[in-house]
């Protein structure tokens, strides 16, 4: 069909009502974003700048902030908090037993649930459900579970003859025994690696087999390879999530037996709400954001060598 003369007037006037109708859309698409936007500013990027002030300030809530430089950071690294270090090592230590349980469990889990048998979503329910439920009830739970004298744990024990440890009373059990009762959060992580798991082609395995590939070829080598981009997410929301750990020890140890159990986030919160050392607290929370955006970055960086995108 040939183009006429009015055919060809006519397209200004269409590339006109396309960037009028792109302008508008484009329009509604902040609108619609407004309430987001503000409420970014207003209860996350104010707060943090209105933080970070704070963190060089001498600030006890009842009185002005009062201006120190950086006291608080030389206070904070010079030794003068002799508990900022143990916190650190306790947060770390905490993360480093944490993280590869959750992945692995994360892994293993949701390849037995993305199995095609009858009664599967049920389980998939059941794993995610204490992911859902309110913290301080689950760990309250778990505080019975785990008592030394009546607990279900030392009970099951004692059964075939076994004297149970102490748990939370012992300080060579207690962080361990938090990091247990932490395996009950696998909801999320499995969800997600669940999903990851579906995206991996069924044809890829349907060859495998064909070439004779056993079930540790097909995980080393489609598996994993495959989800490697999951795991990736998975292991940066574990750490974040680990080294921000504060209910379990506020509510079962408050940081004992002899600050086995002190998570930096526990510091924080006892600087700022017991103390009232507000400013210190604001700096213990920056230093805190680095090191999460530190890690968060060396992940970043260390990705290139082992995360798949296709």
């Amino acid at each position: 069909m040939a183009i006429t003369v009015k055919d060809l007037k006519s397209i200004p006037k269409s590339q006109e009502r396309i960037g009028k109708l792109g302008r508008r859309e484009a329009i509604d698409g902040m609108l619609m974003s407004l309430p987001w936007v503000i409420g970014f500013v207003l209860l996350t990027v104010g707060p943090m700048i209105f933080g970070l002030y704070v963190s060089f300030t001498k600030w006890d809530i009842v009185s002005s902030p009062k201006w120190v430089g950086f006291d608080n950071y030389v206070r904070m690294f010079s030794g003068k908090d002799r508990y900022f270090y143990q916190a650190l090592k306790v947060t770390f230590l905490y993360t480093a037993l944490s993280v590869p349980v959750h992945l692995i469990l994360d892994i293993v889990i949701a390849s037995l649930l993305n199995m095609k048998l009858k009664g599967t979503n049920i389980f998939r329910s059941i794993f995610y459900l204490p992911y859902i439920l309110p913290i301080v009830a689950t760990v309250v739970l778990w505080s019975w579970v785990f008592n030394a004298d009546y607990g279900l744990v030392n009970y099951a024990l004692s059964q075939v003859g076994i004297q149970g440890p102490k748990w939370l009373q012992d300080q060579n059990w207690a962080l361990l025994t938090i990091v247990i009762m932490n395996i009950q959060y696998l909801g999320f992580g499995m969800m997600v690696m669940l999903a990851g798991l579906q995206r991996v082609p069924i044809e890829l395995y349907e060859a495998a087999s064909m070439d004779g590939a056993g079930w540790w070829h097909r995980l080393r080598h489609i598996t994993l390879p495959m989800t490697s981009s999951v795991i990736f997410y998975i292991i940066i929301i574990h750490i974040s999530g680990s080294i921000q750990t504060f209910t379990q020890s506020f509510l079962l140890t408050n940081g004992g037996p002899n600050y086995a159990t002190y998570f930096y986030m526990l510091h924080l919160y006892n600087e700022a709400w017991r103390s009232f050392r507000m400013g210190y607290a604001s700096a213990l929370a920056w230093v805190l954001f680095l090191i999460i955006l530190g890690i968060t970055i060396l992940n970043f960086r260390l990705s290139r060598y082992w995360v798949y995108t296709d």
